[in-house]
């Protein structure tokens, strides 16, 4: 495949992408609702989900949520353990740097590319140690439609013109986003 048609397909599959996750989103919110209800008038928590020729394919049901406990207030929770087990508190001097200076020294480190830092005030040239420039993404891309691209690839799926992939229907054109 050539990168011309590799970037349609992209685009194409994208498109696919996009209306399906958000059909799934509404259905699975749907489905929810529709559980809660019927769990509460009936008690129901499990149906089954079936091909139009009845055959099942899949039980979906109601999971039971958790709960777990945790800490809200630290200080509060510090004095009455204090108060209660004093054997279970570790007293600690912790070190840390100012987050407003390592976010502006990062910064300025990231602007020129490399560990040195010239000191604003005494002019002195460190080699920042404990600090490296690495990627933070990998090199990437995007793919941005035309203003009609989306519904275009739409209408191109529902004609069948769009080669040997399985082919949904897609009833209603995309709303246009990058």
């Amino acid at each position: 495949m050539n990168l011309k048609d590799a970037a349609a397909r992209e685009a194409f599959l994208k498109t696919l992408l996009d209306e399906i996750d958000t059909a799934y989103k509404a259905t699975r919110a749907e489905v929810q609702e529709l559980l809660d209800a019927a769990a509460e008038e009936t008690g129901m928590r499990q149906i089954a989900a079936s091909l139009p020729d009845g055959r099942q394919i899949a039980t979906v049901s109601i999971t039971g949520g958790t709960a777990e406990a945790r800490v809200t207030d630290d200080d509060a929770f510090t004095a009455w353990v204090r108060g209660v087990a004093p054997t279970e508190v570790e007293r600690k001097f912790t070190t840390t740097v100012r987050t407003a200076f390592k976010t502006r020294l990062l910064k300025e480190l990231t602007a020129a590319g490399g560990t040195d830092w010239a000191d604003p005030e005494t002019g002195v040239i460190h080699e920042v140690p404990g600090v490296q420039i690495a990627p933070a993404r990998a090199r990437t891309h995007s793919v941005r439609f035309a203003k009609t691209g989306r519904a275009d690839i739409a209408q191109a799926w529902r004609d069948g013109l769009l080669g040997d992939l399985t082919q949904p229907q897609l009833t209603t054109a995309p709303e246009e986003t990058s």
